[in-house]
């Protein structure tokens, strides 16, 4: 017997049970932005190498450690995308969306690093991404932000998440900062981590971001970058504050917040909580304003974040956040016994589907008897089930079980069956999700 093919490590089915809390919260964020006025991109999920390294940073662990790179039979790198913001860029600018023009711009689907699965982490994860272009102040900002809360105000998660907000300033400051906090850490560099050890010479900013014990106890009394940064950047991180303040969002300021990416600067910012142990981290973004030059187009000032499906799907799982009419995904299951039932209740069934376009139903195929039928039925999870035999089709009706009320089967003129299921299940049916 050959070799059961599995799926790869850290790369996950999305099966029938899970799909419908996807496609709430998937249909929850498309219906927020859209209320916002975010028009929807779609990239493509491989990119040429270089994008990446010259947007991520070729010394950042996504670029060294992380991405799927290969050759194609062209010899060209490409890689499948570790995060979406580079490619939406690359996309904007290609197809003339950014000089001199404003972009709201939002995406989803599949992104891919080499990390090692565990829970809330996967080699292969979904992020929704939101990117906007050619607005500068700290209003835009502000404006991602309040639409992030609202979607968790909206989910019913909102008090479970903490919002951390820090500046990384301009380049320039940045730089010097770096040079300071460089300095100060190779003191203790032999009492630094594995990982903080390697950063120092390359991205010292990520030692920032270091869980170990001791290296966050020699951080205390590290240089604070409040002493490096530049005027534009605190009046505009003070603007955004003020915003967030009038509106009554709270937030946490957090010195020690970098991001993983080379490109941002400025404004950054996550949404945390600690109800996912390790991985508390559900949204997160900032302003990344030389990106677009940085990839060859005009200067063009630009913020955005994405959030994390998985991580954002288990929070509302561990929160119990989901609706419970989620469960529900039938209204009706059409079973047919004797000769020529069969064809008579799949024309049936598609002459009720015209007739109520928002009825779900499933019509039973492969015969059988009743009994087993509406076994079947009954594990379908369908409100009714609707029982065509010869005799009822030849006296014109149908007859109706209610699978999770009691009543009494009854019998329905078939030419009264649309309206019948309409009528019972806007009654009995919760209201549809918006």
């Amino acid at each position: 017997m050959s070799k059961k093919i599995q799926a790869i490590r850290g790369m996950n089915d999305l099966l029938p049970d899970a799909s419908p809390r996807w496609q709430y919260l998937e249909g929850r964020v498309r219906n927020l932005l859209a209320r916002y006025g975010y028009s929807e991109i779609r990239m493509p999920i491989v990119e040429q190498t270089a994008l990446f390294k010259r947007s991520i940073g070729e010394v950042t662990d996504i670029v060294e450690k992380e991405m799927y790179t290969f050759e194609d039979r062209n010899g060209d790198s490409l890689t499948l995308r570790p995060e979406g913001t580079a490619g939406c860029v690359r996309a904007a600018e290609e197809h003339g969306l950014l000089f001199n023009q404003q972009q709201r711009l939002w995406y989803q689907g599949p992104m891919f690093r080499h990390e090692r699965p565990q829970k809330g982490r996967y080699r292969q994860f979904h992020q929704i991404g939101v990117e906007t272009f050619g607005l500068n102040g700290p209003d835009i900002d502000a404006e991602l932000i309040l639409l992030s809360a609202r979607l968790w105000r909206e989910l019913g998660i909102l008090d479970h998440l903490t919002l951390e907000l820090n500046t990384l300033g301009s380049a320039a400051a940045r730089a010097e900062y770096r040079q300071a906090l460089t300095s100060y850490l190779e003191g203790f560099k032999a009492e630094l981590d594995e990982d903080s050890q390697r950063r120092l010479s390359t991205n010292p900013l990520r030692i920032l971001d270091s869980k170990d014990p001791r290296t966050r106890e020699i951080l205390q009394l590290a240089p604070s970058f409040d002493s490096y940064l530049d005027d534009e950047s605190r009046q505009h991180f003070a603007g955004l504050c003020q915003y967030l303040d009038a509106a009554g969002v709270a937030y946490t300021l957090n010195p020690r917040l970098v991001r993983g990416l080379d490109y941002y600067g400025k404004t950054v910012f996550e949404w945390t909580t600690t109800a996912l142990g390790s991985q508390g981290t559900v949204c997160a973004g900032g302003r990344y304003d030389g990106l677009v030059e940085q990839l060859g187009g005009k200067a063009t000032p630009a913020v955005g974040f994405a959030m994390g499906v998985e991580r954002l799907i288990l929070l509302l799982e561990t929160l119990n956040a989901f609706p419970a009419e989620l469960a529900q995904q039938l209204d009706v299951y059409l079973a047919a016994s004797g000769e020529g039932a069969d064809a008579y209740a799949l024309l049936l069934a598609e002459r009720l589907r015209s007739e109520q376009p928002g009825l779900r139903i499933l019509t039973h195929c492969g015969g059988g008897a009743f009994k087993q039928q509406i076994k079947r039925a009954d594990k379908s999870g369908a409100s009714l089930a609707v029982l065509l035999g010869e005799d009822e089709i030849s006296r014109g009706v149908a007859s109706v079980k209610y699978l999770r009320e009691a009543h009494q089967q009854s019998e329905v003129a078939i030419s009264d069956l649309a309206g019948f299921l309409a009528q019972h299940l806007r009654i009995c049916k919760p209201a549809e999700l918006s």
